[in-house]
């Protein structure tokens, strides 16, 4: 069957992913950057391991790590520690690695899987029609899809183009961003200090740079296009931390006002979409790259199942039935972290009290762990399904993007079968095991 494929809007990680995904699956894809040269720009800095189990059931994970600084303790204000190693998976930790590292992995992938970015090509149309999508370019030139996915950010064009509403809020706190270079760095792999005057936290990406974040009340009704110096960096750090750890050199800097935004639909007709195209959001807890790389592992095997024609008819429509919630509690998380470290500071020492002795308590403790590493997200599963159905199944190889099925491992039913993004599509007797196949069009008999 001739098809156009999946047009990928966007060459971040989001993106990036998406077409690796698709390509695995056999469809073609074509990625559209409006950028002409890959930025040397690091946002997203923290993979969780939820993303690491992702990347390591596609055999990414080993080249990431070892680029990484890999944090296994978290202190949320209060005084309480969270510590990942005690989550049921084999990367328990957070690994600090700059956006571009994950960047580049993606890229080499990408071409090993035949994918190439067209970078300086700027969508400005987009018409459906019964037959697929028609991307329109500036310049005048069109590229037919079957499909197009927006991976182009805040301000996706796919997303106003679609007419999908963006529901939410701006936050009122400017947040100082700078990567620079530290004299006499904290002790902490993952330094955070909360004052009167805000919050600061300190990063280091392995490489001898670190980056320095800010929300410094003093600085908030600074122009969004003052630029950021050293000088008011190493200022905020003084106030609030009571120290600036020597901050000398820096690199890049940046002033912002963070979002809780969320795409009201991920679907309209033939048109998705992913990452922050879909959802924006605080800062606060690393949660960026890892929802968007989620979001792409989900809709890359349904859609390249779609283009080969070997898609039940609602699987397109369970991207985001299943999507839509992560990003929603997703929203959640991020903004209760903010008003957790940005509220007044009464308000802040009061609801961090509440927060550390809520997560002496195990059941507590599982569930913010689970729900910031990612490892706590399941999907909707009918009544009569099994209580692993939608739930994550780590270490399972599915380097070739298909279905698998895991049997007799202890604890476990008789039989499981595993989506390609490893999660479980069922789970009981081997006697069932050809039906729900049948009902996944999993092609276990290829």
């Amino acid at each position: 069957m001739a098809t156009n494929g999946v047009v990928v809007v966007g060459a971040g990680p989001t993106g990036l992913m998406l077409a690796c995904e698709l390509a695995l699956g056999g469809a073609p894809v074509h990625v559209l950057e409006t950028r002409t040269s890959v930025p040397n720009v690091t946002r997203a800095f923290a993979v969780h391991a939820r993303t690491l189990e992702l990347l390591d059931a596609r055999g990414l994970a080993a080249d990431l790590i070892p680029h990484g600084v890999p944090v296994y303790e978290l202190a949320p204000p209060g005084g309480a520690t969270l510590d990942l190693r005690d989550l049921p998976t084999r990367f328990g930790m957070v690994l600090i690695v700059p956006q571009s590292g994950t960047e580049h992995l993606l890229e080499r992938r990408a071409a090993q899987l035949g994918v190439t970015v067209r970078r300086g090509a700027e969508v400005v149309d987009l018409n459906q029609h019964p037959g697929g999508v028609t991307v329109g370019l500036a310049g005048g030139e069109t590229v037919p899809a079957d499909y197009v996915v927006g991976c182009d950010g805040a301000h996706s064009t796919v997303r106003r183009l679609a007419g999908i509403d963006f529901v939410g809020k701006q936050y009122q706190t400017h947040i100082l961003l700078a990567d620079v270079r530290l004299g006499a760095p904290p002790g902490e792999t993952l330094f955070a200090s909360t004052g009167p005057d805000g919050v600061v936290l300190c990063i280091p990406f392995g490489d001898g740079w670190f980056r320095a974040i800010a929300w410094d009340r003093l600085r908030e009704q600074a122009a969004l296009d003052e630029p950021v110096t050293v000088a008011e960096i190493r200022g905020a750090f003084r106030r609030i931390a009571g120290h600036d750890f020597g901050m000398g050199e820096m690199r890049w800097s940046s002033r912002f006002l963070s979002e809780r935004r969320q795409a009201r639909h991920y679907r309209s007709g033939r048109v998705f979409l992913a990452g922050d195209a879909a959802h924006v959001h605080s800062p606060l807890g690393g949660q960026g790259m890892n929802t968007g790389l989620g979001d792409a592992v989900n809709l890359g095997w349904k859609l390249a199942a779609a283009v080969r024609g070997q898609a039940p008819g609602w699987l397109l429509d369970s991207y985001e039935t299943e999507r839509h919630p992560v990003g929603e509690a997703v929203l959640q998380l991020t903004d209760a972290f903010n008003q957790l470290v940005l509220g007044s500071w009464a308000t802040r020492h009061l609801r961090a009290l509440a927060v550390a002795t809520a997560i002496r308590f195990p059941p507590t403790r599982r569930f913010v762990t689970g729900r910031l590493s990612g490892i706590g997200i399941a999907y909707p599963r009918g009544r009569s399904d099994h209580r692993l159905v939608g739930r994550r199944m780590p270490d399972v190889d599915l380097r070739d993007g298909r279905f698998a099925v895991v049997e007799d491992r202890p604890g476990l039913p008789p039989a499981v079968l595993v989506r390609p993004d490893g999660y479980v599509a069922w789970a009981g007797e081997r006697s069932g095991l050809p039906a729900a196949a049948a009902r996944w069009h999993a092609g276990l008999d290829a």
